[in-house]
């Protein structure tokens, strides 16, 4: 047996004997950690919570993550760290959907945020240890943290027996500066830190009672997107350090939302800075305030992408998962039926015409004639000018875009699942006709929607969900509990078997097999653009 075996497995063994203890500790390969533990009324499972691990050094301004430096004496790992540094839209009002949502209380900001969490069941873990689940968090690539209250993991380890890490991750130009200076494959800082803090997991998550083969990596919104980039970025021949993949609400190998080139806002950014006469924008920008820097992005509203650098984004995503040349594993992949509805509301506001919001969005004037035929505004189901282009948006942004990722991904023969979240609730309505809107998946799959008022189908939904994604995580080849996409079926034509799960409609609580057409009828009228360049 290897020195480094019998240390991990000895520092396992430490972990475990803490069950009973107040204070759980771990050896890792950088020192001693002490955390904390939690209790749930829902289960005997108590749970070991180390918050505010340091994955990494503290991060160079707009330099690749490094390796945390080891420490002597035990670290107290109780608390979660401050988040990245966020960038948020102005102005701020008080009825904005993300500032609600995401950041208020607002989160603590600082540049030295490279931390990550980890909850744990406290009893010994069976076999070579328990399925790992890998959060990355949403946020448009400008905002998020790890330690959002809807992230709690404690039910997932305590009733699922799973152990989830969750990842913080530098955003905007933190996180994805479009600097000239800069080498391309130092530009995406962001997709670098959540590289490190899997790397981080395969060296350590064996000391928490984990098995370092059996991690699934999952995230919403920008942190699917994340996921799409990952598994694209590991050619078909490699060793990716995940087995599975679950993507909510997000992917971008079909019209990728970051595929602009954003260095223009590096040089809003300099001039705002005084930095235009200085030998080096970089060097200069490097030395400003965060706080300074974090006011500009805002208040001008500059936007910051990924680069395609072919080490973390590569070109062209959905020809690579149509070729096959991707990550080869099972992959669970879904949206919510009303995605839209809080994009269109947090965006420039509702437009007069669904005319005028197609003409927005860039859509060829000869298309708009069919489109608005299929989107009819006055009828049961659009009533309103409002009603049509947020279903607009959640087909054009989501739904027949992950239609079109999760079936090229099983045409090339990579197990795919599918799944279409239809279910609201009193306590989850962040807003006044809020529907099923992009994110409201989050509080039923965490188990951390508020408790009051919680509905019997709510409560009932929440165990199956979490369950059908740990259930995945445990077993990927196996599934989630439906038909994998593409079993016999053409798709929009064929046979149309049943291969979609219909999680929550219709007051259900569980999962109703269900033909993607469906749901997806008008998906063919987007398909030419969402498709575009491949």
């Amino acid at each position: 047996m290897h020195y480094h075996i019998i240390i991990t497995s000895f520092a396992a063994l430490l972990t475990l004997s803490s069950a009973g203890s107040s204070s759980p500790s771990a050896t890792i390969d950088a020192g001693v950690l002490i955390g904390t533990t939690t209790s749930l009324p829902s289960s005997s499972t108590t749970v070991n919570k180390f918050l505010g691990i340091p994955f990494a050094a503290p991060p160079k301004r707009f330099s690749p993550p490094q390796k945390v430096k080891a420490w002597s004496k035990p670290l107290a790992v109780k608390e979660f760290k401050p988040a990245c540094v966020q960038q948020f839209s102005y102005p701020k009002a008080s009825h904005d959907f993300v500032i609600s949502a995401f950041n208020t209380p607002a989160a603590e900001e600082s540049e030295d945020c490279l931390y990550l969490n980890v909850y744990a069941p406290a009893t010994p873990a069976g076999g070579k240890g328990r399925a790992v689940m890998f959060w990355i968090y949403g946020g448009s690539l400008q905002f998020g943290h790890a330690g959002h209250p809807v992230y709690d993991g404690s039910k997932f380890a305590a009733e699922e027996d799973v152990i989830i890490v969750s990842v913080n991750y530098r955003t905007n130009v933190f996180g994805f500066p479009s600097s000239p200076e800069l080498p391309t494959k130092g530009h995406n800082l962001g997709f670098l830190d959540q590289r490190l803090g899997l790397d981080w997991v395969q060296r350590n998550i064996y000391s928490f009672g984990g098995d370092p083969s059996k991690v699934t990596i999952f995230g919403e919104s920008a942190g699917a997107f994340s996921i799409d980039a990952l598994l694209t970025s590991y050619p078909s021949n490699s060793r990716p350090p995940f087995r599975a993949a679950i993507l909510q609400s997000g992917q971008i190998s079909y019209a990728n939302p970051y595929a602009a080139d954003t260095t223009s806002s590096w040089h809003a950014l300099a001039a705002a800075l005084n930095c235009t006469s200085a030998q080096s924008n970089l060097t200069c920008i490097r030395a400003a305030p965060a706080g300074t820097i974090k006011s500009i992005v805002e208040h001008q509203s500059l936007n910051f992408f990924p680069v395609l650098d072919n080490v973390t984004l590569i070109e062209n995503m959905a020809r690579a998962r149509i070729s096959g040349n991707i990550a080869k594993v099972p992959v669970l992949s879904g949206t919510n039926a009303q995605e839209g509805r809080v994009i269109v509301i947090q965006g420039a506001g509702v437009p007069n015409s669904t005319t005028a919001y197609l003409s927005g969005l860039g859509i060829p004037a000869e298309l708009t004639p069919t489109i608005e035929e299929a989107y009819p505004v006055g009828g049961w189901e659009f009533p309103e000018v409002f009603d049509a282009v947020a279903q607009i948006a959640t087909d054009i942004g989501f739904q027949c875009g992950d239609a079109l990722w999760a079936n090229a991904t099983a045409a090339s023969g990579i197990p795919s699942w599918r799944y279409y979240f239809n279910a609201t609730f009193p306590n989850t309505q962040l807003f006044p006709n809020a529907g099923v809107f992009h994110t409201s998946e989050l509080f039923i799959t965490f188990g951390t929607y508020t408790p009051t008022n919680v509905t019997t189908q709510e409560l009932a939904l929440s165990n199956y969900m979490r369950g059908a994604w740990a259930r995945f995580a445990k077993d990927p080849v196996a599934g989630p509990g439906w038909n994998p996409v593409g079993t016999g079926s053409a798709y929009f034509g064929g046979a149309g078997d049943l291969d979609l799960g219909l999680i929550g409609s219709d007051g259900n609580a569980g999962v109703k097999v269900i033909k993607q057409r469906d749901v997806d009828y008008r998906c063919p009228l987007w398909t030419p653009i969402l498709t575009a360049g491949i």
